[in-house]
């Protein structure tokens, strides 16, 4: 664990302070908002092969990039946006993650009647509520993929979402609080936010 002898935390957000205010604030927060759901779903695509703190340093430069995620508008983007967004700062210069993310817009434009629609079917992926079991503190017991993440990303992929496979759904959950994956004897574990 990291963290003041006071607010113990989970080992993988360390000293950086950024990672220590979206661990305390965000992570594993209970999100419902469909558009909310979209963006992280780019930004964990964004995410494979990097890790996480580099996505995060550019989350700002992202969302101006990237017209806020908002699908409404990334589902119309033409050839060209996509070509000058890879001039933006802060940008991911990945073709096939730029590509992933327009044609996740507009799949999700065309499958979801609206971004509540979206959130429902994200959220019925949420494992059954039960006796929780927080993590233990060594790293070694920490899962990368669950049943429920295989499911999330077998059906999104079958709607023709890219850059979306179980390991990718699980840090997606446990981002937006579908599960609880704080680790035993952090201050955040078992929060209902």
């Amino acid at each position: 664990m990291s963290g003041a002898a006071t607010i113990v935390r989970c080992d993988w957000c360390g000293e950086d302070p950024l990672y220590q205010r979206y661990h305390d604030e965000e992570w594993g927060v209970p999100q419902r908002n469909g558009d909310a759901l979209f963006e992280k779903l780019c930004l964990e695509g964004l995410q494979c092969g990097l890790s996480w703190i580099t996505i995060l340093r550019r989350r700002e430069d992202l969302r101006r990039a990237f017209d806020g995620f908002d699908p409404r508008r990334l589902a119309h983007w033409t050839d060209r946006d996509r070509i000058e967004v890879l001039d933006r700062p802060g940008v991911i210069r990945h073709r096939g993650k730029i590509e992933a993310i327009c044609g996740n817009a507009r799949v999700m434009t065309e499958a979801f009647e609206d971004a509540d629609r979206f959130a429902e079917f994200i959220w019925s992926f949420a494992p059954e509520v039960g006796p929780h079991r927080p993590r233990a503190r060594s790293t070694g017991d920490l899962e990368t993929e669950t049943p429920e993440s295989r499911r999330l990303a077998r059906a999104l992929r079958s709607l023709g979402f890219r850059f979306v496979g179980p390991v990718t759904a699980h840090a997606f959950m446990q981002a937006m609080g579908l599960v609880d994956d704080h680790q035993a004897g952090c201050h955040r574990a078992n929060q209902e936010s």
